[in-house]
């Protein structure tokens, strides 16, 4: 007759359990961090110098892991795919060319379909790094780069399941992809090439200029206008301000909601001052090329809800609330 067994599933076990799993896993990655040397180079410089693709394979945990390292070469700058190794060996060792860098993830280093793929891969004429926890393993002597992802033990608690070491090696995997992003140059602007679609997208790709409003939707008023005039202005551009301009419709200050209440706490006559006496000038201001998520940090750092937008020669081309951008969902 079988008997249930009893499972603890009291909070403190739990949690000390997370906090064991997470301890082992982060000492596991710092330790890679003192063991980055002259083959990490030699590894970036390998996949510099090669004109192909980066073709990246493993099998089981390894492959779930191939597979991201893969994606985060790819978004950074390094084209990148990833391989299964035993589709590798029915037919898919096709899609490698001469021109192309294998990087072959192994915890072991002795995987069977690693260790059946990797003469043909070689014999193609495609340089091999492999990532393994073992320096001495096949795999890594047949590399002609090994990167260490060694680790001292897994977080399982039976030391069976893939835990520490593949987290291990997808630290590894982020490293050399950085790396190669630095080395390459690749910026914001490249990055938001390969992430067109959804926030991230919004976030790197809009422009000032696509969610601005227009000057024609701005108010503005001269220095010599009376207060009493400015909040005309202010009322009907709805942006809670006017731009303060000169003759050449160059900006020279702001008048907000904030100079208003400031203004009144003074005890200024509003009926009777002129903006000149109350409003901010030599405003913060921002170009129409700027990406929007840079105005909105603007925005923020400085406390301020409207920013106007200004030409090269300072003329006002328009402005933005914190409304504006929200509606774009850049924040």
């Amino acid at each position: 007759m079988n008997k249930t067994a009893y499972i603890d599933t009291s909070n403190d076990k739990a949690i000390a359990m997370a906090q064991r799993v997470l301890r082992i896993e982060a000492a596991a990655v710092a330790a890679l961090a003192e063991r980055i040397g002259p083959a990490f180079a030699q590894a970036v410089a390998l996949i510099l110098n090669r004109s192909g693709r980066v073709v990246v394979t493993g099998i089981g945990k390894s492959g779930h892991i191939g597979r991201k390292v893969a994606a985060t070469l790819a978004s950074t700058g390094t084209p990148a795919y990833f391989v299964h190794a035993a589709e590798a060996a029915h037919g898919d060792l096709g899609m490698i060319t001469p021109a192309d860098v294998v990087v072959a993830l192994s915890n072991s280093g002795a995987s069977d379909e690693l260790l059946t793929i990797v003469p043909l891969v070689k014999r193609q004429g495609a340089s091999l790094i492999a990532i393994t926890g073992n320096p001495g393993s096949p795999l890594a002597r047949e590399a002609d780069v090994h990167l260490d992802a060694a680790v001292q033990e897994e977080a399982c608690p039976l030391n069976l399941a893939p835990t520490a070491s593949t987290t291990a090696a997808l630290a590894l995997g982020d490293a050399l992809a950085v790396a190669l992003l630095d080395a390459r140059g690749f910026s914001s602007e490249d990055f938001a090439r390969a992430h067109p679609g959804g926030a991230l997208g919004r976030r790197l790709l809009t422009h000032v200029r696509d969610v601005m409003r227009p000057a024609s939707a701005v108010p503005r008023t001269h220095r010599q206008a009376l207060v009493a005039t400015a909040l005309l202005e202010v009322s009907r551009g709805g942006l809670g301000m006017t731009a303060v301009v000169d003759d050449g419709d160059r900006v020279i200050g702001i008048f907000t909601d904030g100079d208003l209440r400031r203004a009144l706490e003074r005890g200024v006559d509003i009926r009777t001052a002129v903006l000149a006496d109350v409003m901010t000038a030599a405003p913060q201001s921002i170009e129409p090329d700027a990406l929007a998520v840079t105005a909105a940090e603007m925005m923020e750092r400085l406390r301020i809800s409207q920013l106007l937008v200004v030409d090269n020669d300072g003329a006002l081309v328009g402005a933005l609330n914190t409304h504006d951008l929200m509606q774009a969902k850049v924040i």
